[in-house]
């Protein structure tokens, strides 16, 4: 007989919360966002964060750990080979990535693939590099409008990005050529986590600014997750923000789009005033992608107050049968060197009304213990080839 009706997983995108022990194979040395955040802003006004445990699981600066808080809460750890979105938030649902995806963060991708991408698409590349998205739209944004060229660029992920023009480029053109980017880093030596569409507004330099219109074409998981399970077995799985593209729509029963972390909040607190029956999985993606990657501790930490204050909204508006996991998929140190993610450990902390008192759980050695729990609530069992074990029987 199950626990919850309804669970809610909320990623807060690369809150690592310090260094695994591997980290340095990865090129993150000392690494930790949260705490380090803490360090340079001294405090957060997070009152919902703390009181569920967040400073008991870690803290750093000025900041202090409650006496009684009401989640419980540990450390998990990445079983997999790697420290990108698709990685993490496929190993939540079960699936032990073994090979990491490709990067072409120092070189630009190779003169094969954009040879191939140039004929298939009709059009020529521009870019061809590393660089922040915003950048390269002043950069080159007046010349591919001129000329009728595409700008392409990668970053420090696994990624291949295309930006369009609206008015002259035209977005059906810019999905149908992000299709076609997607099919040729099939290959194995070209195998690229996410190709994503970037449209864009704006005439000239200074008036350039992306839309909401972004998509993402990811690779399909590599076998059946959680997800899957709680489908096929009829219960809900409503997506919000890019977890319907990371898990390429498998799994997914309703999918909800976001403009911003603070609107992916939003769109969870109307979620959770509505009937469903199984899992509600957020991604609230701004932490990472404007203030991680950019370096940029104090919109980092004011972008964790913003959620903190919403969360205090959802707290109130969970019922008695629901279960809130929050939780994240790597680390992106904002004072760290570069522009990469950051192989961390991440925090777990659960909260239920219905729970009873809170405290430290036992840490665990991946993040599948999440898919797993969830799935162990509902009675369905986790697919073939899976990992992770349920910790269900501790948050009751």
């Amino acid at each position: 007989m199950e626990k919850y009706k309804r669970i809610f997983v909320i990623v807060l995108d690369s809150l690592g919360i310090g260094a695994m022990p591997d980290a340095p194979k990865f090129g993150d040395n000392r690494v930790d966002t949260f705490g380090h955040i803490l360090e340079k802003m001294g405090t957060l006004e997070i009152p919902n964060l703390k009181k569920l445990g967040m400073l008991n699981l870690h803290t750093a600066g000025k900041m202090e750990a409650v006496q009684k808080p009401v989640g419980r809460y540990m450390r998990l750890a990445e079983a997999s080979n790697g420290k990108d979105t698709m990685t993490g938030h496929w190993e939540m649902m079960g699936i032990k990535t073994e090979k990491p995806f490709q990067t072409f963060t120092d070189t630009g991708f190779p003169p094969e693939l954009i040879a191939e991408l140039e004929k298939q698409c009709g059009k020529r590349v521009i870019g061809n590099k590393s660089a922040s998205g915003t950048e390269i739209i002043e950069e080159l944004g007046e010349e591919e409008i001129n000329t009728g060229a595409m700008i392409v660029y990668t970053s420090a992920d696994s990624v291949l990005q295309i930006c369009g023009n609206e008015e002259t480029f035209d977005l059906e053109n810019l999905y149908r050529c992000c299709k076609i980017a997607r099919e040729i880093t099939m290959k194995d030596e070209w195998r690229v986590g996410r190709v994503i569409a970037r449209p864009y507004i704006g005439k000239k330099k200074g008036e350039f600014k992306r839309t909401s219109n972004r998509h993402d074409y990811a690779l399909k998981p590599s076998g059946l997750t959680a997800l899957n399970a709680l489908k096929d077995n009829g219960l809900d799985v409503i997506g919000v923000g890019k977890i319907n593209d990371i898990f390429c729509g498998e799994g997914i029963t309703e999918t909800h789009r976001s403009e911003s972390s603070v609107h992916g909040m939003e769109q969870t607190i109307e979620i959770c005033k509505k009937e469903f029956h199984g899992l509600c999985f957020v991604n609230l993606v701004d932490f990472d992608a404007l203030w991680g990657h950019r370096r940029n501790v104090e919109g980092y930490g004011k972008e964790i107050e913003k959620f903190d204050k919403n969360l205090g909204v959802l707290l109130e508006e969970l019922k008695n049968d629901d279960l809130l996991i929050i939780t994240a998929d790597h680390g992106n140190d904002p004072t760290y060197t570069g522009t990469d993610h950051t192989r961390e450990y991440v925090p777990f902390i659960a909260y239920a009304k219905s729970m009873g008192d809170g405290g430290a759980l036992e840490n665990k050695d991946t993040f599948a213990v999440i898919g797993a729990t969830v799935v162990d609530n509902f009675g369905v069992a986790m697919p073939e080839g899976t990992i992770g074990s349920s910790i269900l029987e501790k948050l009751l």
